[in-house]
């Protein structure tokens, strides 16, 4: 089973983030389960949401503690939270950020990580290009797929086509793709 756990805040679209990750694995055949984590939160407060991927039906329930894969939608999470938490030095790491890792200060961190499970993508600066708002959790998605590959970017794009039909998803489609570029590069 691959664990993710979503860390960003509300408004950001990180319930939505999970969800597409799971319509993604649906499409290619996996099983999938994704849900939120959080309380009665105003928009800008931490939340978390969560996604795991099977070959076989998953029957856990709880929140993952030990994921495989890490998504930072807000940077600023990285001095109030322990986005890290329980994420072993093979996992991936996927954050939004211009920034590098020494200005993030994570550098002496990822550095414990294969450099190709680590990965900055400007995701927001991609979606206001792309979508006109800065909501970055599409864009991630890619990037999560570029990394990772648990998942193929025609499924990331089908998954996000679903959720998001008309302009909106194909603008969000473009800004996946930018941001899967970015990270298979990394």
């Amino acid at each position: 089973m691959f664990q993710v756990r979503i860390h960003g805040r509300g408004g950001q679209g990180v319930v939505t983030a999970a969800e597409l990750l799971s319509i993604a694995a649906f499409l290619e055949g996996k099983h999938a389960q994704a849900f939120p984590s959080f309380g009665s939160e105003r928009m800008g407060a931490p939340v978390v949401s969560f996604c795991r991927l099977d070959d076989k039906e998953i029957r856990l329930r709880e929140p993952v503690t030990a994921p495989n894969a890490v998504i930072i939608q807000d940077p600023t999470l990285l001095q109030s939270v322990d986005v890290f938490q329980g994420l072993n030095c093979d996992g991936f790491i996927l954050i939004n950020s211009t920034r590098t890792f020494e200005e993030l200060g994570i550098a002496d961190f990822v550095a414990e990580f294969p450099a190709h499970h680590v990965c900055d993508v400007g995701a927001s600066e991609l979606a206001m290009k792309h979508v006109g708002r800065p909501v970055p959790n599409a864009a991630l998605l890619a990037g999560f797929a570029a990394i990772s590959g648990q998942l193929h970017m025609a499924s990331v794009e089908d998954a996000i086509r679903q959720k998001f039909p008309g302009a909106v998803g194909e603008a969000n489609v473009a800004a996946a793709r930018a941001a899967y570029e970015i990270a298979a590069a990394a």
